[in-house]
């Protein structure tokens, strides 16, 4: 498809703000109206507009994609979205570690143990750890209590937490990529410690990389449209 739009703009719109391509309000792909809840969203999702070439990659729309998705699927089923989450809290790869007597017992302990430690802190609960891959329930208290959270989490926010959890197999990670002054870089490579660590031992094939290189960025945009949302 060839770029038809000549100029870019963002205006308020009914309880938020809308992109508009020269003058006409831009609409999400499932024909709802794209009306997203702060400026600074609104103004990153037309800066994506602006970049296009001439001819159009659908590929640099990675933002818009995601309001889509907010305003046409996790608004529509908000608790199908919760119900995906809270499966990634029963086996969260944060809490499932390999045995104390393995060298990489410590490097997870040493990148893992402050972010489930600070989760627990904030949101009052408790998780249980695990050596080994056998599976352990986590407490049916702090479920509830994570169920409850991410409940009260509007629609945007709960699309970026989505991918932010899916790709790091971690709603702990997710949770924490969405904290003020979050490093989504750290947190990432935090999840991924264990492929980074076998990567260290047999080294890593440029296909591997390319794929940890695009997950990366994936889960770097969502923070940012996170952030976004709730400036």
């Amino acid at each position: 498809m060839k770029r038809f739009w000549k100029d870019v703009t963002v205006a308020p719109a009914d309880g938020g703000w809308q992109v508009q391509l020269d003058a006409r309000r831009v609409k999400t792909q499932g024909g709802t109206p794209q009306v997203v809840p702060s400026e600074a969203l609104a103004e990153m999702l037309a800066a994506e507009w602006r970049d296009q070439p001439e001819e159009v990659d659908p590929t640099r729309f990675a933002h818009r994609d995601m309001a889509d998705y907010a305003l046409d699927v996790v608004t529509a089923d908000p608790a199908d979205v919760v119900a995906k989450l809270l499966r990634y809290a029963e086996t969260d790869t944060l809490c499932y570690r390999a045995d104390p007597d393995e060298p990489l017992y410590q490097r997870q302990r040493a990148l893992w143990e402050p972010l489930v430690t600070a989760a627990e802190e904030r949101l009052r609960i408790s998780f249980v750890r695990v050596s080994g891959v056998m599976h352990r329930p986590q407490k049916a208290a702090t479920l509830a209590a994570l169920q409850a959270h991410v409940e009260r989490l509007d629609p945007f926010t709960l699309a970026a937490l989505e991918t932010l959890t899916t790709i790091s197999a971690s709603l702990i990670t997710g949770l924490a990529a969405l904290e003020a002054g979050a490093d989504s870089v750290a947190l990432y490579a935090a999840a991924h410690a264990e492929e980074d660590w076998q990567a260290e031992l047999w080294g890593q094939d440029w296909e591997a990389q390319e794929r940890r290189d695009r997950r990366l960025a994936a889960f770097t945009r969502a923070a940012e449209f996170a952030v976004a949302v709730r400036a």
